[in-house]
Order: structure tokens, then sequence, then C-alpha cells
């Protein structure tokens, strides 16, 4: 029969096998419940007469069942300390991890991610206190699922002055991460009749499956120089997704003359741009790149997140949309999840109007400028290597020569060593043939552990070069602005 108790510490649940002895039952019980995961090594359990008490149990019974698992090992007792969950005793099977559980690496060099050790703890609790203070009632309530007006009218001013994006907070839309964003408007124009989208390659593979999902043809858009080939598109195409400030992964701008070309192709054939602002905020070596949607609101949907800048974990990010798609993205939003978490977004709103924000990125920006540099000097000593994309952005794309060692042996041995980085071949929709290369972030790992991580990773690129290599090798990286090859990404 199944029992819980409330009057203790803790609420549990606990199956009593009623077809068997009491103390029979409740040794299994709690025997079956340690070895499920359900009560943790450490755990504290109620006492022996409050456990007799809500399981309707002689006080006996349960000291006695208590004695035979503390015997087993399945549990410890001290006391005046009560009586906890043991480590799973010697020979007792743990419960199985799936294998789906991530490893966690001993430095993560992967692109995109920030340091969320240098998250703005202070300034979060002071904004919350805040919003917290004044907070009216209704706040605690159910949700608006196109956003809280607050933040809209917040990110309306700060990507105009920051980002050149044109907007009222009426065509604004809060979700929960970029990658729900996608999936609703992907789904929102595949219901409309878009079936052809075009993505660039190589881009992120993630987004790439997201529009596949939702029953988009896809159109590979290669990227050269100077970013994607926008000759690649045809009158078919419906909508386009893209990163034309900060090229993922090989961090080329799109140029401005293809940027005027894009927008004019949209306005003919009333196609959308969707354009994936994911890094905006970090320019080092050049002028930022302005919004491809300031140069056609009515075209463009511009999409941004705080992922990049405070951390994933918040899910916060938000879509400039045209006036014709704002009903249709906030009813699929409605029906996805209802609406994103409240108190975040005004705690947000609260960090951006108070200009506490960009304090943070402008701190931030210094700091990674800091490691780029770190990590291109290291460079400077294997000059047969090549970065791309470091003008902004929180990663290098460093491209491999052709007699070294496969992009597939580098990742293993730097696995192998606890550092994990990306590979550009994945990225590419057709990986046969494609340039082989590594993308290393320079952000996510904290400030002292930043120069461990890179000495493990050139070490296993000291060790596992070719010596042949160093002959034939591309020019050596410029520690201010590295050009990357006419072509390469063809």
């Amino acid at each position: 029969m199944p029992n819980s108790w409330s009057g203790s510490r803790l609420d549990l649940h606990i199956d009593l096998d009623a077809a068997g002895g009491r103390r029979s039952a409740l040794e299994s019980a709690l025997r079956a419940a340690i070895h499920q995961g359900r009560l943790s090594a450490g755990l504290l359990l109620p006492s022996t007469r409050g456990l007799a008490q809500e399981l309707g149990l002689s006080r006996g019974t349960v000291t006695a069942a208590y004695d035979q698992l503390v015997e087993e090992g399945y549990l410890t007792t001290r006391p005046g300390s009560g009586t906890t969950v043991a480590d799973v005793p010697p020979g007792v099977p743990a419960p199985a991890l799936t294998a789906s559980t991530p490893a966690t690496p001993r430095h993560d060099l992967r692109p995109g991610l920030p340091d969320v050790s240098a998250f703005p703890t202070r300034a979060w609790l002071a904004s919350t206190r805040r919003v917290l203070t004044h907070a009216r009632p209704e706040v605690f309530g159910a949700g608006d699922p196109q956003g809280r007006i607050e933040l809209r009218n917040a990110l309306t001013d700060y990507l105009g002055r920051t980002r050149g994006v044109i907007t009222t907070p009426d065509r604004i839309v809060i979700t929960s991460g970029y990658y729900q964003g996608l999936g609703l408007l992907a789904d929102v124009l595949a219901a409309g009749g878009t079936s052809t989208a075009a993505v660039e390659d190589p881009g992120h593979d993630l987004f790439r499956d997201v529009v596949r999902r939702a029953g988009f043809t896809v159109l590979a858009m290669p990227v050269d120089a100077h970013g994607a080939r926008i000759d690649a598109l045809t009158q078919s195409t419906g909508a386009v997704f893209l990163t034309p400030s900060h090229q993922y992964p090989t961090g080329v701008p799109l140029h401005p003359g293809r940027r005027q070309t894009l927008c004019a192709w949209a306005r003919s054939t009333g196609g959308l741009i969707v354009e994936d602002d994911y890094d905006g905020e970090y320019r080092y070596d050049r002028q930022p790149v302005g919004a491809l949607q300031g140069v056609a609101p009515g075209q463009v949907v511009y999409c941004g997140t705080a992922s990049k800048t405070l951390g994933p974990a918040l899910r916060l990010a938000w879509m400039v949309l045209p006036p014709h798609l704002v009903g249709p993205v906030v009813r699929a939003k409605q029906e996805a999840d209802l609406y994103t978490e409240t108190l975040g977004q005004l705690i947000l709103a609260d960090l951006v109007t108070t200009h506490t924000y960009d304090r943070h990125v402008r701190a931030a920006r210094l700091r990674y400028r800091r490691r780029r540099e770190l990590l291109l000097n290291r460079m400077a000593a294997i000059p047969e290597l090549t970065a791309h994309g470091v003008p902004a952005g929180l990663h290098a794309l460093v491209t491999l020569p052709a007699d070294w060692p496969t992009e597939h042996r580098l990742l293993t041995a730097c696995g192998d060593h606890g550092l994990a980085l990306r590979g550009l071949t994945d990225l590419h929709h057709d990986p046969v043939g494609r340039p082989q290369g590594l993308l290393i972030g320079f952000a996510a790992p904290s400030e002292h552990a930043y120069p461990a991580a890179l000495d493990t990773l050139f070490a296993i690129l000291a060790s596992n070069r070719r010596s042949g290599a160093l002959t034939g090798g591309s020019t050596a990286v410029s520690s201010t602005r590295p050009q990357p090859r006419q072509g390469l990404f063809v």
C-alpha cells in the first residue's frame, strides 16, 4: 500500500507490500528506493518514531528494519545525528546512467558558451530585490505569451541603441531561448505554406535540424570570405536563416553588397530573412556590424538572446517580427508553453533599464578580448595553423593543414585529456571533402582555468602534428586581425 510521511523533515513516498510482514515490507521498500536512486547517499531519514506514526507501524518494527539495513550497509546511524542513507554497499549495482548523461569536461572550449563563473550575481540580486519590492500581485499569476511589457519596452530601447534594430514593443515576442523561438517561427512559416528554406553551409547543425523537422526542404548556401552566397537563392526559396553579423562558424560578416542583394531579394519575392544575432555584443578589432533588420525591418525577423551575455540557463531570448507574423507566433508560443517565466523577464528588464546590463557586457568584452589575445599568441608557436573570425565573437575557427592528423583524431585526443571543443566537419551539410578545422571557444573557462586549458590544447596539437607540416604551412597568425583565405569555405 502506498504511504507517505508529512510530519517529518522530508516528504517522501514509500510503497509497502501488504502481502508480506510489515518489517520485511519496510526493509524491501527502503532497499528498492535506494537501488532506484530515489533515496540518495547522505539523505537524512525520518526518526523511527516519526516514520512509525506516518506509516501506522509500531516504533519497534521501524527500529528493527533500520537496524537490519544498517547491518547490510544500506543505512548509517550516529547517536544524536539520526539515520542516513549510506553509499551503495559493495556488490550492489548502482542505478545505471543513461547513454544521454553528459560527461563534464575538465576544460570546456566549445564555441558559443560564455563564462558563467562571471555571472553578475550581485547585480542580479539587486535587480531581484527591486523587482520583488515593487511587484504587483498579478506578477505571480499567469503570464503574457508575448512576454512582459517591461522587458519588451527595455529591449526596444536597447536593441535600437546598440544594434540598430527598428522596432516597437508590440513587435517583440519573448521566448524560452533561441532554440524555442526558431522552432516556433519555423512551424508558423511551414503552416503558412513556406516549403523551402536556405541555411548557411557550414552552419549550426542543431538549428539546421530544427528547420528540417518543421518540414522544410533545406537549401545549402555556401559560405566564402564574404559570407553566405546569396546567389544560391532561388525564386522558390521562402525563408533564409543566417548569421549575417558574425557567421557561425567561420566568423565572416556578410559583405555590404550581399546584404543589399539579400534585402532586395526578400522585397521582390516576399521571402523572409531570419537573422540570428547570437553574439552581436562582442566586437574587438572592428566597428560593430549593425543588425540586418535595420535595413529591411519589414522583411527580417531579428533574433537575440541572453545566453551569450548572461548564461543559457536563463532561457531568455527575443524575436523582433514583421507585424504580420506577431499574432501567429504569439499563438504558437501560447500553445507551446503558455509563456516564458515572468520573474526572469522582469529582472532582465531592470538590468537593461539601469544600464547594469551594458556594464556587464563591456566588462565581458574586455575579458574575452584578453583571452582571445592569449589564444592567438599561443597559436604563433605553430605557424601552420590559421585562425578565422577572431575580430568578433566567442570562438576562433582554426583550419588544419592537409598533412596534419584528421580532425577526428585531434578531437579524440582532446577528449582523452578532458578537453571539449567542436570540429568543423559536422557543421557542413555534406562533410565529404570539406576543410577540416577546430572551433576553439575562449569564453567558457573561468579566468584562472583558461591558461591551463590552452596549455592542454597546445600540448595536444604540438604532439600530434606531423613533422612535414612546418615546411608548407600557411602564413603565421596575426595577433591583431587574422584574415580568412579567399574561398576557403566554398
